[in-house]
């Protein structure tokens, strides 16, 4: 299945301007939802509802979930920097390691 149509059956997030991402109250990352990070927008708020933050299983269902542009971030580290930040997780030498568990802030539109 393709990362667009996977994209299809995501909850909306119409009502988000952003998601923050942090770990141990430092930010890592905002993703804001606008044309060209959208879709990340989407797919980690579904795994946050899902899992609650970004930890190692949720981590692994959005590298599932981002389909083709998985493989392309293996190949191009670099070029899609809110699938490298799953990588990370999901390659961590634990996956109980609480400092690669994301705590995720919506920011409402």
């Amino acid at each position: 299945m393709l990362f667009s149509d996977i994209l299809a059956t995501l909850p909306s997030t119409d009502h988000l301007s952003a998601i923050e991402l942090s770990n141990q109250d430092k930010l890592i990352a905002r993703i804001e939802n606008k044309p060209g990070s959208a879709g990340s927008v989407r797919v980690y708020h579904a795994l946050f509802q899902e899992f609650g933050e970004i930890n190692h299983a949720a981590a692994n269902k959005g590298l599932e979930i981002y389909a083709e542009h998985t493989k392309d971030a293996i190949a191009f580290p670099g070029k899609h920097p809110n699938i490298d930040r799953l990588l990370e997780i999901t390659t961590a030498a634990s996956p109980a390691d609480a400092e690669l568990s994301l705590v995720v802030k919506l920011i409402p539109a």
